[in-house]
């Protein structure tokens, strides 16, 4: 197994650990929050490494195509519904969408590959998954090291949603849409 690929898997591995310090926040307040953010941040900080060490060495395998968008996943899945399930000011609802759009466009482009068509990550996809790091980063801190006033954890789980929405839907009107077209008899 290369580095690359061991990288993604300690991307998994971190998961379960950032999340159990998210469930010990009563524990220690503050403290907690500051190893949860450490450790999403490195665990984020990963899918940029591996990625650049595929590429700059000719690593890049049939294992990491599929793990890394795997691991991308499971780690945007288990922030969320944590964060979801730890705080009342962030709904199942707009989770519950982000996770809907994340495997809706897997699927997609397990349709599409099956069918020979790439469907590549574009700037929209980036910056979604910017925006989803930078709001999972503000909502574990608060409010044991940052305080969020108000609504803004409400409104900005919703806002991310709202964005993981467009860029989804992005994705589906940038693609090339011609193997969801019935066959030619």
């Amino acid at each position: 197994m290369n580095l690359a690929n061991k990288i993604t898997l300690i991307r998994i591995a971190m998961i379960p650990m950032f999340m159990l310090f998210m469930y010990l926040q009563p524990l220690r307040p503050g403290v907690m929050e500051i190893i949860a953010v450490l450790m999403f941040l490195a665990a984020a900080g990963t899918d940029r490494v591996d990625g650049y060490i595929a590429r700059k060495y000719n690593q890049v395998t049939k294992f990491g195509k599929i793990m890394d968008p795997v691991a991308d996943k499971l780690l945007i899945a288990g922030v969320f519904i944590t964060l979801a399930d730890i705080h009342p000011q962030v709904s199942a609802w707009p989770v519950t969408i982000i996770m809907a759009r994340e495997f809706l466009i897997s699927a997609l482009r397990m349709i599409a590959a099956s069918e020979g068509v790439v469907i590549s990550a574009n700037i929209w996809g980036k910056v979604k998954t910017n925006i989803q790091v930078l709001v999972a980063f503000l909502l574990i801190l608060h409010p044991g090291v940052i305080y969020l006033p108000g609504p803004i954890p409400f409104i900005i789980i919703w806002l991310t949603a709202l964005f993981t929405i467009y860029s989804g839907l992005v994705y589906f009107w940038e693609s090339d849409l011609e193997f969801f077209a019935p066959p030619e008899n």
